[in-house]
């Protein structure tokens, strides 16, 4: 089988596009790692939920105009994802460990509040916490965020909102002492 010119062509085109597509996947993996993993909450499903944004970046490396809002993609890749396995069946009935749960999980020290706090945001509704986890666990603003998933700022605004108001409903009254005037003490 002898190779013709228009099949060189191709092949170093596929070659560039394979280097540009590993020299940012090797680059940004771990960041949109900790994105993956804060939406999903655990690390297995976070590295299939990576992969698979990958796998679609990828598929869509060519049509990517602006290579500089790839971050962006993929998140965004990553909340569609997420929020389409949640309305699977199967996905509401199994959750994978890496223990067995006959004991309690103590959670390691962070001043008290962490491990708390994230058992909770890890009980919002899907879009609640696709908001909660962009805004205020990656730091992104609030236009950023409504970029990401597709929503008006004010729908940010609102989600944002909600599930603060959920997230202080359900935590316990040591975690907002501030409300019960105990800061003057």
């Amino acid at each position: 089988m002898s190779t013709t010119l228009v099949d060189m062509g191709a092949q170093d085109r596929r070659a560039g596009k394979d280097a540009e597509f590993s020299a940012y996947m090797s680059a940004r993996q771990a960041a949109l790692y900790r994105t993956a993993y804060l939406l999903v909450g655990d690390h297995a499903g976070a590295e299939d939920l990576l992969q698979n944004a990958f796998a679609k970046l990828y598929l869509s490396w060519d049509k990517v105009r602006d290579h500089g809002a790839l971050d962006g993609y993929v998140r965004r890749v990553m909340v569609n994802e997420h929020n389409s396995l949640w309305r699977r069946a199967w996905k509401r009935r199994e959750h994978s460990t890496d223990t067995m749960p006959d004991t309690g999980v103590h959670d390691e020290y962070d001043d008290g509040l962490g491990g708390v706090l994230w058992s909770f945001v890890q009980t919002l509704p899907p879009k609640q916490r696709s908001v909660i986890v962009l805004r205020y666990y990656e730091q992104l603003s609030e236009a950023e965020t409504a970029d990401v998933l597709g929503i008006s700022v004010g729908t940010v605004k609102s989600q944002a909102s909600r599930a603060l108001a959920g997230l202080r409903a359900r935590a316990p009254h040591s975690l907002h002492p501030h409300e019960s005037g105990d800061e003057a003490r």
